[in-house]
């Protein structure tokens, strides 16, 4: 399979069953990040404000994943999220029981006002 090229291919590429779903978690970030940039990155969709990575998702077979679970994220909602946390920033979770979409809102929000903290250094 090739990598998709826009977000709207890489969720029309999904099985079926996986659709609804991540288009739910798609819609909550972007209704919690309407200004950001929506793209393809290391082959998932990602979002990026003021030119800086704020959030990605990806489907695998058993499960999600939602990136980052930055220091931030973590100390708002570690305790609900860290049985998620796989690594160090990455949120895995099974599609059958998915990040709250509050929880995935806050997330983008904190992200948000960390990539704005970052704001006056040049964005890589």
């Amino acid at each position: 399979m090739t990598k998709p090229a826009t977000v709207d291919a890489y969720m029309a590429a999904l099985p079926a069953d996986m659709r609804g779903p991540l288009k739910e978690l798609r819609a909550t970030i972007r209704a919690a990040a309407p200004e950001a940039v929506e793209v393809i990155a290391y082959g998932m969709p990602a979002y990026r404000s003021n030119g800086r990575f704020v959030v990605s998702f990806s489907a695998f077979k058993n499960h999600w994943s939602l990136f980052p679970a930055s220091d931030a994220v973590m100390a708002v909602h570690g305790d609900v999220l860290r049985p998620c946390l796989s690594g160090k920033a990455t949120l895995r979770f099974d599609p059958a029981n998915p990040i709250p979409a509050r929880i995935v809102a806050d997330i983008v929000r904190i992200r948000l006002a960390e990539v704005d903290s970052m704001a006056s250094s040049p964005a890589v």
